[in-house]
């Protein structure tokens, strides 16, 4: 199986571009300042934009959050611009990139779900922390977007019982699932939770609907 990871412009990190050049002007600069270096008339020039720039970099770098994983199989990419909920494709789109001045990703949407510090709701600190996510298609040819969370201090209860609750939130025209990530230990036959998982299925069409085949015996193609 050949995977390949979703790439795109907004996946640069502009803080490592401002910081990177803005360092490189400065560097030069005093260089050629003190002549070491050729072009002492532009270094001042270097030197103004230079310090700024750097300045902009190491704030975006501190900001950033870095994108997740995203894993896609082709027969999901199939159907994605025509079965994908438009609040599932901003959803993809927004965790797939550097984003800026935010703790983690889809932390709106984890706050009023899991209420944070409300009553019914669990501590900030215990919040889930996105991990990766995965474009899929159900047995019965639905697109789903599969989000996985690390989350030491919540059980799939915890999940389960906000389950319509991402159903809500994550709406209209899906169905959300929860359930779990695990190995199973060969020598003491037990399992070790990994992650735990929220799959969200979009009702706005299938995969026969589309016309496109999904050739589950021989596997699936990862784009």
């Amino acid at each position: 199986m050949i995977i390949k990871l979703f790439f795109h412009i907004l996946q640069i990190s502009f803080g490592v571009i401002g910081l990177s050049i803005g360092v490189s002007l400065l560097s030069y600069g005093f260089g050629a300042y003190f002549n070491i270096l050729p072009g002492s008339e532009w270094s001042a020039l270097m030197l103004t934009y230079g310090f700024p720039l750097a300045i902009i970099g190491m704030a975006l770098k501190y900001a950033e959050l870095k994108p997740v994983p995203c894993l896609s199989y082709s027969d999901a990419v199939a159907l994605r611009e025509t079965c994908a909920t438009p609040i599932l494709k901003q959803v993809r789109n927004d965790v797939i990139r550097y984003r800026y001045g935010d703790e983690q990703h889809l932390e709106e949407a984890l706050k009023r779900i899991f209420q944070y510090g409300q009553g019914g709701g669990i501590p900030r600190r215990s919040a889930p922390v996105l991990q990766k996510i995965r474009e899929e298609v159900t047995d019965d040819g639905k697109y789903c977007l599969v989000l996985e969370f690390e989350a030491k201090a919540l059980t799939l209860s915890d999940f389960e019982k906000r389950q319509a609750k991402f159903t809500s939130f994550f709406g209209p025209d899906i169905t959300a699932e929860v359930g779990e990530l695990y190995i199973k230990c060969l020598h003491s036959k037990t399992f070790t939770i990994l992650d735990l998982l929220v799959r969200l299925i979009s009702n706005l069409c299938n995969a026969a609907n589309e016309n496109v085949m999904c050739h589950r015996e021989g596997g699936r193609r990862c784009i």
